[in-house]
This record gives structure tokens, sequence and C-alpha cells, in this order.
């Protein structure tokens, strides 16, 4: 277990916990402001299942997991559909309530798709046609489909960029990726035509922002105050500075505690508060994409890379949303948005990086993705 406290293990688990702190912090904060029910204490308590989470996964080498991939994740479509029948929570049926919890089926099938499309990849090389993507891109759209009948666009536009840097990491020829995503430029307009007036109204709001002035009504209300929170926290925060402003509803700020938490972060620590967290989630990066590389075994380098690249898109669109650079679409941020659903399914793709930094070394070593020249084939 010596590789367990070596990089980059151990700076991993560091970026975790001082994610984890900032956002507690952030979530204490928007309890101070919002007069909403508090919940830093119930993310408190989440902790617990999710160090357990950790703890299992971590202890079962990860060779074990990949036997059960493909039913993990054809488990997880029936609790897509069965969400469906659940009352609706903000217009969204995202949720199956279990009583002490709410449990957000999305989540699952967001790391089982990961696992299940590594153990197809990793000793295949059609995918390295262009007809060999079908397979792929039709498996993902049944889990795609589910989730925006929910409505959950967030959720649904994760999967995109894991299955690119999936298929790539794999040994996909760039030119045909490059083709598919020109091909989805062209259906965008159907795609328009397809969302409903709230989603529509998120899009169009972030080419109307306006800078000062009385906040608007509608979904530009949640990027005007976000901007506006963040600015208020200035140089220092309020945690040094104090409040700039005593006016209750210049703070307020719907979903403080979930969407917007990085809101509250750079509010309470100013522009410090918010470069530390942007600097967390780098260093995260790196070393979930050194992890990867480091790997010999194909289907933990994949799992590796996907997991990374959820993460990290997850956290791009959250900030980018805060700042007002991306419509709203409702993504958590991970380890810091209030969640017990996102953080113990965040502890489990954690866990799962550090177990293939663990074994990834020691499994059966092959020359990863050294396939055959496929030149000569037709469709390459």
């Amino acid at each position: 277990m010596t590789g367990f406290f070596s990089h980059p293990s151990l700076i991993l688990l560091a970026c975790a916990f001082g994610l984890v702190v900032l956002g507690l912090c952030g979530i204490a904060r928007a309890d101070q402001l919002q007069t909403v029910t508090p919940r830093y204490e119930r993310q408190v308590v989440w902790l617990i299942p999710a160090v357990i989470a950790f703890a299992l996964v971590v202890a079962i080498p990860y060779s074990r997991w990949k036997r059960f991939s493909d039913w993990l994740f054809v488990a997880s479509l029936p609790l897509l559909v069965l969400v469906l029948a659940m009352p609706p929570r903000n217009g969204a049926r995202s949720w199956i309530p279990l009583g002490i919890l709410d449990f957000q089926p999305s989540e699952m099938a967001k790391l089982t798709f990961i696992m299940a499309l590594a153990h197809y990849l990793m000793y295949r090389d059609n995918h390295r046609t262009l007809r060999g993507l079908v397979i792929p891109f039709v498996v993902m759209l049944f889990p795609v489909a589910l989730i925006l009948l929910e409505p959950d666009l967030g959720s649904a536009m994760l999967f995109i960029p894991v299955l690119f840097s999936m298929l790539f990491v794999a040994g996909a020829r760039a030119r045909h990726l490059l083709a598919v995503m020109l091909l989805a430029a062209c259906l965008m307009p159907f795609f328009w035509q397809g969302m409903n007036a709230e989603q529509r109204s998120r899009v169009t709001a972030l080419f109307n922002q306006t800078d000062g002035g009385p906040a608007p009504r509608g979904d530009g209300y949640h990027q005007h105050q976000a901007k506006q929170v963040i600015a208020l926290g200035g140089f220092w925060g309020s945690e040094l500075q104090g409040q700039l402003l005593e006016e209750p509803a210049a703070y307020h700020l719907p979903a403080g505690q979930t969407d917007f938490v990085f809101c509250m972060v750079a509010e309470r620590f100013g522009l410090g508060g918010a470069l530390a967290t942007v600097a967390l989630y780098a260093i995260f990066l790196m070393q979930g994409m050194q992890i990867s590389q480091r790997c010999k075994e194909p289907y933990g380098r994949l799992v590796a890379t996907g997991i990374t690249v959820l993460l990290i898109t997850q956290m791009i669109i959250n900030t980018g949303m805060a700042v007002g650079l991306l419509p709203i679409t409702g993504i958590t941020l991970p380890l810091m948005s209030y969640g017990g659903s996102s953080l113990v399914a965040t502890s489990i793709a954690l866990a799962m990086l550090v177990n293939i930094d663990l074994n990834g070394r020691s499994e059966i070593q092959s020359e990863s993705f050294m396939f055959k020249d496929l030149n000569t084939r037709s469709g390459s």
C-alpha cells in the first residue's frame, strides 16, 4: 500500500480535501445569506457515506469492478426510466425519494457509462474506422435520451466530452471525430427546435446580459445575481473586509448552496478563493491524466481518462455559468456543491482514480492500444 501515499494519489486526495473544505465554507456562507433551509450540517453528515463508499471502492482492485461494468450500466437504465414516474421538483424529475435521502440516477449512469465504454473499447480496434464509431455513439444515446426526458440538459451534455476523450485515447482517428462534430453542428438547428421554452430562454439570456442596473426578470436574474455576488466579494472577500452592502437583496442568489456555490466561495474569500478553487481543479486534472498515462492496462487508462474529463467538464460548465460565459444548466460543482448523490458519486469516481493508480501498474501489462495498421481497410 505504499503507492497510496505516493504521487499522484496523495496530491489528488489533497486537492479533493481542499475542494470539500471550500465547498463547506461556501455552503455555510449561503446559509447565512439565503432565507432557505440550512444545509451545511446536512452536507457534513453526507461526508460519512461518501468516505465509506470511497474506502469500499479503493479496497477492491478495479479489475474486479471491470467484470461487472456492463451489468452496472444496464442496471442504471431502468432507474433512469423509473425516475420519470417520480413527482417533479423544480420542473424536473431527476430524483428518486428514498426516505432519508434522494437518489439521482443520472449520477450513477455517468460513472457506469464510463466503465462500460472502457470495457467495450479496451481490446477493440474497430472504433478506428468511421463506421466503428456507430456503436459507442448509439450506446451513449440510451442514457442521454432518458436524462433529456427528465429534463436535465446539463447532465446529458456531460456524456459527449467523456465519449470523445475516451475514443481519442483508445485510438480513434482525430479526423473521424472531427467529422462527427461537424455533423452534430449541422444538426444544431433541429436540436434547438427540440428544446423546450425554458431551455431556450437560458441560452438567450446568455446573450442579453447587462452590467449594473436592476436585476432582470426571468432566467437572466440568476446570471445577474451570480456575477453580482462574485463582484461583492471583491479582492479580499467578506471574510476579511465584511459585507460591502447591508441590503440583503443584493446577496440573494437562488441555488447558492448547490449550482452557484462557486459564487459563495468567491464572495466569502474574494479573488483568492476563486483562484484557489480553479487551481485545485487544475491540479486535479493534471494528476488524473497522469494516473491515466501511468496505467499500463487499457481498461484502467480509459476509465481514468473518462472520470477526469467528466469531473473537469462539470467544473468548467459550472464556473462558466457562474461568471456568465455559459448558459445556466443546473450542473453541480464536484465535491463542493450541496447534494448527497453528487458527493457520494464523486467520491466513488475519485476512489476509482486512486484504485487505478494503486493497481494499474500491477495488472497484466500489454501494449495498450497498439492495434495493427488499418490504413488499408475500407472506411479508414
